[in-house]
This record gives C-alpha cells, structure tokens and sequence, in this order.
C-alpha cells in the first residue's frame, strides 16, 4: 500500500498496538470457550496468519470488484463481503480444518473465529495505518477504537456463523456437510453486507444499533458454543444422509 512508503516507525508502532492488541484479547477470549480440549498452539498460529494472509487476497480482489462496480453501490458491499467471507473460509480449511487436531464439531467454530481474529488484526492494522497518516492521532484512535469492537465483532460473528452451520453437519455425510457450509457462507455474506450496507447509507447515524445488533448474535454464539460442545452424531443437523 502505497500509504506506507516513508512512515514513522512511532506512527506503524501504535496503528500495530491499535490492530493487534485488541484481537488479540478477543482471541484469548474466544480460545477460552474451548479450554477442555484446546487446539494445538501451532495450528492456531497457522489458522491466525492464514487469516492475515488472505487480506493480501482480498484487498486486489476488492479493488477490482470496486472498479468494475463501482465504490459504495449495493453489488459492490456484496462482493466485497463474499470475497472476504470465502477466503476467511479457505484459510481456515488450508489450516486448522485439514489438520489431525480437527476431531470434533466446536474446533470449526474454533477455527473460522482464529481465521476471522486474524484477518480483522491485518485489515484493522491498516485502516488504523492509514488513518494516523491521512488525519492524524485523534482520528486514528477512533478508528482504531470502532474498528476493535465493530469490524472484530462483524468478522468474529460472520466466521462463526459459517463454523457453526459446519458443527452442526459434523457428524453427517459429505453432502450435507458441504450443503451447510454453502448456507453458512451465504448468511455469513448476507449478516458482512447489511452491517456494511447500514453503516455506510446512513453515515454512521445508525452505528450504536448495529453494534447493540451484533453483541446479541456474539451472546448468541457464546450460547451455541455450549451447544456445539455436546453435539454427538445422534444429535447432529436432523437431515437423514
């Protein structure tokens, strides 16, 4: 990014503090749900930095989806969230989904939210980045502010929506397992564009209830993460295959 040519090692030091710090506490929160049976440390790591690594995917492919549509238009928030909702998805099937560790229904959820957590460090790093040098500290510390509770929360819960739907497919055959994980990205899509599509429409007017909107499907989530702990392949998603 071309932003970053000649910058102030002070200014990267706090848009690094601003990204990372705060996912960081939201990943060792979400990590604690699955403290019986905890994930490998170096399979999380893998499942971290897959989801930083994909943001260097998204971001041409957004740029190009922006060209071709145009910044701002309905079909472009929609693309740009399917493209990032797919590859959080294929950094967590690269990673922590195909390895020896992946042995019961939570660890999708547990994975898709490592993925997520990483994927909001690298974009919020950069958008903190890019504030601080565009409008200075005090606009850099806001961004850096909603950016730790929104746009963490958005890809924490969209990514959980889609390891959730796979949780609950676990135990079933491969058709179904791929049928949920197609509606999980689908409503992981749908949940990315309307918080986009309201923050953006109403210039940030709406953003309290959005935020109160999330926090209820993140409780939600907590609740499912109790439920995904017990599911056994009798209980699993009622579909007979």
């Amino acid at each position: 990014m071309a932003f970053t040519q000649g910058v102030e090692p002070t200014i990267v030091f706090f848009a690094l503090l601003g990204g990372v710090f705060p996912a960081l506490l939201w990943l060792f929160f979400w990590l604690r749900e699955d403290k019986l049976h905890p994930e490998p440390r170096s399979v999380l790591v893998a499942s971290f930095f897959a989801g930083v690594a994909v943001v260097l995917l998204a971001l041409p492919a957004e740029q190009k989806i922006a060209t071709i549509f145009s910044a701002g238009t309905f079909i472009t928030i929609l693309l740009w969230a399917a493209t990032e909702e797919v590859l959080k998805f294929f950094g967590a099937c690269a990673t922590g989904m195909i390895s020896k560790a992946y042995d019961e229904p939570i660890d999708a959820i547990v994975y898709m939210i490592t993925v997520a957590i990483g994927f909001a460090t690298f974009e919020n790093t950069l958008f903190i980045l890019r504030d601080l040098i565009q409008n200075g500290t005090d606009i850099g510390i806001l961004t850096a502010s909603m950016r730790a509770i929104g746009a963490t929360l958005l890809h924490v819960a969209a990514s959980a929506i889609v390891g959730g739907c796979i949780a609950l497919a676990y135990y079933r055959h491969v058709f179904v397992k791929i049928l949920t994980g197609i509606v999980g990205l689908i409503l992981a899509t749908l949940l990315h564009t309307l918080f986009n599509q309201i923050i953006i429409k109403s210039n940030g007017e709406l953003t309290l209830y959005v935020f109160a909107g999330l926090w209820v499907i993140i409780v939600g989530i907590i609740l499912f993460f109790e439920y995904a702990k017990q599911i056994k392949p009798r209980t699993s998603l009622p579909i007979g295959f």
